[in-house]
């Protein structure tokens, strides 16, 4: 109020302050404050979600529902059901009559687009029992029938002679010579005392598992001498029936019997020296039950060894 009093009439009123308007602008966030790797993350999430899920699928299903689980997403299904009967829109089908051509449709095996592996069963089918099973039982039939040789004051020295392996196959018994001992007579399929004695312990030990049985004879690589009429193929394929005999008399059920084998000196038991003694073998495999006991890749083959001059080791 002094101020205005001191002005004088006629001076002009004092203008008034102005007006000062400051416009703050703020940064934009981080790039973390974002959500770009929030729906990158969210993918990968439900990328795994459908990984794990897909593998318990697989683990959870039997080979006829994994077939019909591919024919249903079988991305093929809508152009089979364009070009055949019950097809949408005008003349998409042949008739109302016309066969289906859809990939379920009954009597077929299952969708061409999409494949499943032969090994790819997704589990223990009904009747069989898996590895880990029938590993076990190995494991107790082995105890078992190396405690039945330490009894036995007659087999006790044979203990080196038996040889356990396990194989894709299954598991392995082996029942070799040695320089002091022989399964068979020279250049026969018979079987002498001792090795019958052992057939026999075997035969009393595998008796207690329902896996199949395969018998095979092994020779060394000795050949005969020219002009006589037996080989190695035909001595160890004699051999292996020599003992199918034997373990059947024993209380192995005929049925249990897969196969008998005499594969000469093809698969021998010391592939540095194929003249080693252990090579003279016979071989009894307890087959998986999983259903991956079978023989892989094709048979021994080649022409049977002979006429060719030698001493007989077999």
């Amino acid at each position: 109020m002094a101020s205005a009093a001191r002005r004088g009439r006629n001076e002009p009123a004092a203008q008034p302050a102005p007006i000062i308007v400051k416009k703050v602008v703020e940064a934009a966030h981080g790039a973390h404050h974002g959500g770009a790797w929030k729906i990158a993350y969210a993918d990968f999430v439900t990328a795994m979600m459908a990984f794990f899920l897909l593998l318990w699928i697989l683990g959870a299903t039997d080979e006829d529902q994994r077939r019909g689980l591919a024919d249903y997403f079988t991305p093929t299904l809508i152009e089979y059901k364009q070009n055949s009967a019950g097809s949408d829109g005008i003349l998409g089908g042949d008739s109302i009559v016309a066969a289906d051509n859809y990939p379920h449709r009954a009597g077929q095996t299952g969708s061409r687009a999409i494949t499943i592996p032969r090994d790819a069963t997704g589990g223990v089918r009904e009747g069989e029992a898996p590895r880990s099973v029938d590993r076990e039982q190995f494991g107790r039939l082995r105890a078992e029938l190396m405690q039945r040789i330490d009894n036995d004051p007659q087999l006790r020295g044979l203990r080196a002679h038996i040889s356990f392996t396990e194989s894709e196959e299954g598991l392995r018994i082996d029942l070799m010579d040695e320089a002091d001992f022989s399964m068979f007579r020279v250049g026969t399929a018979q079987l002498l005392p001792e090795a019958r004695r052992l057939v026999q312990e075997v035969a009393r030990a595998i008796g207690g598992v329902p896996n199949q049985v395969v018998v095979r004879g092994h020779t060394d690589s000795l050949p005969y001498s020219a002009g006589q009429t037996m080989n190695n193929w035909m001595l160890s394929t004699a051999r292996a029936e020599s003992t199918r005999e034997t373990l059947q008399a024993s209380g192995v059920p005929v049925d249990r019997i897969a196969r008998i084998e005499g594969v000469a000196d093809r698969q021998p038991f010391v592939p540095n020296d194929r003249y080693d003694p252990r090579n003279r073998r016979i071989s009894v495999t307890l087959a998986w039950r999983d259903g991956t006991g079978e023989r892989r890749g094709p048979p021994p083959s080649g022409p049977p060894p002979g006429g060719s001059p030698g001493l007989r080791g077999n």
